[in-house]
């Protein structure tokens, strides 16, 4: 089953009750049942059912079962936002003491999330480049997570999935890859040696910046070392299940982080869509890329797909021959990037990325304006820089609206 077709019809046949095509929005908090025993063994998990929507949902089980599907995972867990994802998946097997290393070209929410974390004794640690050879020396007794994105927001730097598996693996600790940039359209990093996989819905998934949500897919081969992870031990007991039982049964129930029925299912509208979305985005931006490094208002242009980019062959390889939506682009300074956004007469002014529509966003006043000039430059943020999120729009319109803002420089 190839991609699109997998998007239709992988792990997913409408709701086999009534033969709508579309899964039904179980706008319901609660579950009742016949009899008091059928919800003991529900409770305890000695039969399948649904009890309350911040445990489990048809709607959301539904789309989990999708996502989970096209990232190749053993199953997935739906959560409120891509920022709750990320909490989850990462306070379901660390505890005080331990540590986290990151690359510093990762998204400034989850930046901010790991450095809060730190008054609960969990240390993160973030290196300038997201190389294997960093990453190992960085390594100590405390680790437990590797973090990375599959393509860095906004720095766009690509780390070798495949590469950083096999160190993390040698080392007994986790590999968790950000796929929100790249999408299991691009690359599904379980199939490299990831150990769990988080997107933010809400952006490329969706497709259409009407739902906030994230999710959680794990690949169910991860050989727990519990002396590094103890508080997984109780769980190993349920084999390939082993971190998704941990987390449904602690960190996601007892913190209340689950999706609304009524947007997880505008996002499996969206899902259904993604390839192609992605697609067309991605050859817009390749051409946007392209337009824009020739152009004198312009002193960089950084995007993967370009030839002299310092990623495009680990980006090649990884994402089959695409490179995403995002890319950056210098102006000169502060002054001259406001100019352009301010000009744009297509392009949204707006923090958000995946939108069907391109976007833009002035990111060192905005998404990272609470950080030090030191961390934003680690960060690929500079003063001029610029972020597009590509829409699908005509390429011809996008690169026609930005070369009348940039001339009118």
């Amino acid at each position: 089953m190839k991609f699109n077709t997998s998007l239709l019809h992988g792990n997913f046949k409408g709701d086999p009750k009534s033969g709508a095509t579309t899964i039904p929005i179980y706008q319901s908090t609660a579950f009742a049942h016949e009899t008091a025993e059928e919800l003991e063994r529900i409770f305890t998990g000695h039969e399948p059912g649904f009890l309350y929507t911040r445990l489990n949902n048809p709607t959301i089980e539904s789309f989990e079962r999708r996502i989970a599907f096209l990232e190749k995972g053993v199953g997935a867990v739906s959560c409120a936002s891509g920022m709750a994802a990320i909490s989850m998946a990462v306070l379901t097997c660390l505890q005080s003491g331990d540590e986290i290393l990151a690359g510093s070209g990762i998204f400034g929410g989850t930046y901010a999330l790991f450095e809060g974390f730190k008054p609960l004794g969990i240390q993160a640690s973030f290196l300038k480049e997201s190389t294997v050879e960093g990453f190992e020396a960085a390594i100590t007794d405390r680790t437990r997570i590797i973090f990375v994105e599959s393509l860095g927001n906004p720095k766009l730097d690509v780390p070798d999935i495949k590469q950083l598996a096999e160190l993390a693996h040698a080392k007994r600790i986790l590999l968790i890859v950000d796929n929100t940039c790249t999408t299991p359209y691009l690359i599904r990093p379980l199939e490299l040696g990831a150990d769990i996989v988080i997107h933010s819905t809400s952006k490329y998934i969706n497709g259409s910046s009407n739902s906030i949500g994230g999710i959680i897919i794990a690949n169910g081969r991860t050989n727990w070392d519990v002396k590094k992870f103890p508080s997984i031990k109780p769980y190993k007991k349920f084999g390939q299940f082993t971190y998704l039982a941990k987390l449904r049964q602690t960190t996601f129930k007892d913190f209340g982080t689950c999706s609304a029925p009524m947007n997880v299912y505008l996002t499996s509208l969206g899902l259904e869509t993604l390839g192609i979305r992605m697609d067309r985005i991605c050859d817009n931006a390749l051409a946007l890329a392209k337009f824009l490094k020739e152009q004198p208002q312009v002193s960089f242009v950084n995007y993967p797909g370009l030839e002299d980019n310092p990623y495009h062959e680990i980006a090649r390889e990884q994402f089959s021959g695409k490179f995403g939506g995002l890319l950056t682009l210098r102006v000169g300074s502060k002054e001259n990037a406001f100019h352009v956004i301010n000009n744009l007469q297509y392009a949204l002014n707006a923090s958000n990325i995946g939108d069907a529509r391109t976007l833009v966003v002035h990111p060192a006043s905005t998404i990272y304006a609470g950080n030090t000039l030191e961390e934003r430059e680690k960060m690929g943020v500079y003063e001029d820089l610029i972020r597009v999120s590509v829409g699908l729009e005509d390429a011809e319109d996008i690169i026609e609206d930005f070369l009348q803002a940039l001339v009118s420089l």
